[in-house]
This record gives C-alpha cells, structure tokens and sequence, in this order.
C-alpha cells in the first residue's frame, strides 16, 4: 500500500501538474485547494501521512489550513514551502520532503 500525501495549493491545476510530474513516485497523491477540501481529505483517508503546502496560498490561509491540519490530524505532519524559490521551486520541494520524510522512512523500517 503507497503511502498517501496531502498536496495543497491555491489553484487544483497546479496541484495536478505536480502529483503528474511525480508520478514515478511509489506515492498516493491527493490534493486540496480550500478549506473544505482540505477538511474532507482529512476526514475521509485515514492513510495520509503528510501535508504539503504551497506557497501561493495568502498568510492567513495558510495559517488557517495549518489549524485545521493540527486539530483534525494531529498525527501529520506540516510542509510549507518558501516563497524565495517561486513556483518552479514546488515540485522539487515536494520531492524532497517526500524522498525523506516517508520514502527513506520505509527504507530503514
């Protein structure tokens, strides 16, 4: 069973593109746009391991989605990219996090 990742950002077309950039990866990817989103992939997949946030979402939305990520799922854990590296810079750092926050995980497990 691939482990499942929580991709959000502010546009779904942009989110699609990475998880289709990263297909090669042994990963389930899911992706959320708003809050809503955001609450009902939480609630409905249990197996999500981590969240990964973009950079184009406003502040305070992100504050907000990083609420709702701790108080529905305290078991997962938060990624939020940096701006400096601007919008090309998201399918790398989704790459790394996901290479060494799970992938090399199960390696040594």
């Amino acid at each position: 069973m691939r482990p499942v990742v929580l991709l959000i950002g502010r546009l779904p077309n942009v989110i699609g593109d990475v998880a289709r950039q990263l297909d090669h990866l042994p990963i389930q990817w899911l992706g959320a746009h708003d809050q809503e989103e955001v609450k009902r992939q939480l609630d409905e997949e249990p197996r999500i391991t981590c969240a990964i946030m973009g950079a184009g979402l406003d502040d305070r939305i992100r504050g907000e989605m990083v609420g709702i990520i701790a108080a529905r799922r305290p078991d997962i854990c938060i990624h939020l990219k940096d701006r400096a590296s601007g919008p090309e810079g998201l399918v790398p750092f989704v790459q790394r996090v996901v290479q060494y926050e799970i992938l090399d995980s199960l390696e040594h497990s």
